[in-house]
């Protein structure tokens, strides 16, 4: 038996659950792929699988229902993250689901939700053998996670609809309509390293930890600790102020998750260790306070271990050019819209920190719901990495999805909504990206709305689901489908 056997809708948990059996991180999507190429052709329905792993499953309309198709729309990756004392391999073992009070977890690790639920909505929409439908085209992506490549590299020459559906929100009840656009920019700094100082020298462990950690996009205006921007502005400091050599260094999971965790060892004077570790207390109090309310179990942790270090660290310049680059590459919310309030219009997060022989290397996720102001700030990382020593690059670069005006779709929607539920749904845009812009420059005159139950935690270990979100979601989606032009 499933864990998720006997919830309802039960064909949409039957397919979450088969889904989240299959490791699907972003960049390991080759097996979930392959999977929903085989339920296309079990199911004789046609199918196009990319070079990328991309899918596209059409089913032709039933007889009574010759109009317009309706192209549904999710991304099969997931950010596979785990907590600190989880001992899973994401890349190989399935999640281990749980139930409980309502919601569906995954035991030490992110769910997968985000957007495993689409996947699994689109394949129980095409599963159905009783109901009257139109033409259903889907796409199913690779990579969205990571810088939206499947839906960048796609070909969607073969499709006809013009009206998309896409199942990759996170709020009941709250439709998107535009979204934010989005790069990643990843700093390469070069270090040199020397042989460890001899006995003068301690070892010191420091570790940001306790932060609540998200989505990049979602939380971002939220003001909570990036534990990598706050390690090495720490560092930075202290290495302004004392002789440290950095041995060790690594932080987050995912560029567009922001990190909730952090980690250094640095080489220090065995007469400074005392002034360190009383600095230490201060700045660490000093987080807190700023920090307040937001961040609750925030920690900075601080071990001396006894004993010299041997083999090579990096040097004492090295390692200061390194803080000094992190510190001043901007981090988190850099403009808030004029137009829509509350909305962060442009802002990045420094998701993965890690040191490598040669150096430093950083990995940004930018957004900004203005494209001009995504380029511009791309390009001012650019220049920052360089005049401190370190090289910059720009990919994965896709555009917003701007507000349209005139949506017929949207504007059915609503008034499909409103008769179920007795109100208006939600209209609104948000900061994190969705493929529809993307799609939209590959599809005329495409006209878009996402939709889709409760999520909380998003990419976090903490991620959850809730089922009946999951169902009235599924109702009302099946509301939309069987109602003819």
């Amino acid at each position: 038996m499933g864990v998720l056997d006997g919830l309802q809708p039960q064909r949409v948990f039957h397919f979450f659950e088969e889904i989240s059996r299959i490791p699907h991180g972003s960049g390991n999507t080759g097996a979930i792929s392959d999977y929903l190429k085989a339920f296309a052709e079990k199911r004789n329905l046609f199918c196009i699988q990319d070079a990328l792993g991309n899918i596209i499953i059409i089913k032709d309309a039933s007889p009574d229902r010759e109009e317009e198709p309706y192209i549904l729309q999710a991304h099969m990756d997931m950010v596979a993250v785990s907590a600190p004392d989880a001992k899973i391999d994401m890349k190989k073992e399935p999640l281990r689901l749980k139930v409980e009070n309502g919601r569906i977890f995954s035991e030490g690790t992110s769910l997968g939700g985000d957007d495993g639920i689409g996947v699994a909505y689109c394949l129980a929409v095409l599963d159905e053998k009783s109901l009257s439908l139109p033409r259903l085209e889907v796409i199913l992506t690779v990579d969205e996670e990571t810088g939206m490549e499947g839906a960048t590299d796609i070909d969607l020459s073969m499709l006809c609809g013009r009206r998309m559906i896409n199942l990759d929100q996170e709020e009941e009840g709250i439709f998107i309509t535009s979204c934010a656009g989005g790069a990643r920019v990843d700093v390469e700094m070069p270090m040199e390293r020397e042989t460890a100082p001899g006995e003068a020298y301690r070892l010191i462990a420091f570790r940001m930890a306790g932060l609540a950690g998200g989505h990049s996009g979602m939380e971002i205006g939220k003001g909570l600790g990036n534990a990598n921007w706050l390690l090495g502005a720490f560092l930075g400091g202290l290495s302004l102020r004392y002789d440290i050599r950095l041995v060790r260094m690594k932080g987050g999971l995912a560029d567009n998750a922001i990190p909730r965790e952090a980690e250094a060892e640095v080489l220090v004077r065995g007469e400074d260790v005392q002034k360190i570790l009383s600095y230490a207390e201060a700045e660490e109090q000093k987080i807190r306070e700023e920090l307040q309310e937001k961040e609750p179990g925030f920690f900075l942790e601080k071990l001396c271990h006894k004993g010299m270090v041997s083999g090579e660290v990096y040097t004492r310049k090295s390692t200061e050019e390194a803080f000094a680059c992190i510190c001043k590459l901007p981090n988190g919310v850099i403009d808030m819209s004029g137009d829509v309030e509350g909305l962060v219009e442009t802002s990045l997060n420094l998701g993965v920190m890690s040191l490598q022989e040669d150096g430093l290397r950083l990995s940004y996720a930018v957004r900004s719901s203005v494209d001009q102001s995504r380029e511009n700030l791309c390009r001012h990382m650019l220049q920052t990495a360089e005049q401190n020593g370190a090289k910059a690059s720009v990919r994965n670069a896709y555009p917003g999805w701007a507000y349209r005006k005139d949506s017929p779709l949207r504007d059915r929607m609503v008034r499909i909504y409103e008769k179920m539920y007795g109100k208006e749904p939600v209209l609104e845009a948000i900061h994190a990206g969705l493929e529809c812009g993307i799609l939209s420059g590959k599809i005329p005159d495409l006209d878009c709305v996402s939709i889709g139950p409760d999520l909380q935690n998003v990419h976090t270990a903490e991620e959850s689901m809730d089922i009946a979100s999951v169902g009235r979601v599924w109702d009302y989606l099946i509301a939309v489908l069987k109602q003819g032009t």
